[in-house]
């Protein structure tokens, strides 16, 4: 199995054309760090739909404090990756298992200058950490879940702040499943309206 194909539907009262915001937050911290908007879904008018695939796969990237990025690696859970230096310069490369098999995990195995860890999906940024100093080690852990949500001016790729975070509290479940929807409802304009609902629906299951 490669992934999950979603299908985001607006079936809600929402007038104020608000974005859709689509994360996933990192379980092997165990204080809240900031997420990643993974996806933005922006303009999606009601009764329009916006398919897009949830792959699998992950990959790690790193960046040090140089300015140089290495290439995205493919990464799976109990891959340990190192940004160490050779020859030629700084460069990451896979550094056998990690110490939990449910993690990936990074180390900053330089002398000196810090380096920022990224993981990605789908070409897009998920999740990242800052300044990692050398000789330390950070950990990526993910649960089959989205966390979703409606917000406003958020960008794809940025750190979404806690104060957002703290808006969103739809965490769908993708475990075993090949396909659905996720429908929006709820919202609209006056003192009517209600917040916004999102719901699996349609789930084909692998």
């Amino acid at each position: 199995m490669t992934g999950v194909k979603l299908n985001f539907i607006n079936q809600s009262n929402d007038t104020n054309n608000s974005e859709i915001v689509i994360f996933q937050k990192n379980a092997a911290t165990n204080f809240d760090e900031l997420a990643v908007a993974w996806k933005v879904i922006k303009y999606c008018g009601q009764g329009m739909n916006h398919p897009f695939s949830f792959p699998i796969q992950n990959y790690v990237s790193a960046s040090d404090s140089w300015g140089n990025y290495s290439p995205q690696l493919a990464a799976q859970n109990g891959q340990l990756f190192s940004v160490e230096q050779s020859p030629s310069g700084n460069i990451l490369k896979n550094a056998g298992s990690a110490t939990s098999s449910k993690e990936m995990q990074i180390l900053n195995g330089l002398h000196t200058g810090a380096i920022n860890a990224n993981i990605y999906k789908d070409g897009r940024l998920l999740a990242t950490k800052t300044g990692v100093a050398p000789q330390q080690k950070v950990a990526f852990e993910f649960n089959p879940t989205l966390w979703i949500g409606a917000v406003s001016q958020i960008l794809e790729g940025s750190l979404i702040n806690s104060a957002i975070i703290s808006q969103v509290n739809t965490e769908l479940s993708l475990l075993g499943i090949a396909s659905a929807d996720i429908v929006m409802t709820g919202g609209g304009p006056g003192k009517a309206s209600t917040g916004f609902n999102f719901t699996l629906q349609n789930i084909v299951y692998a």
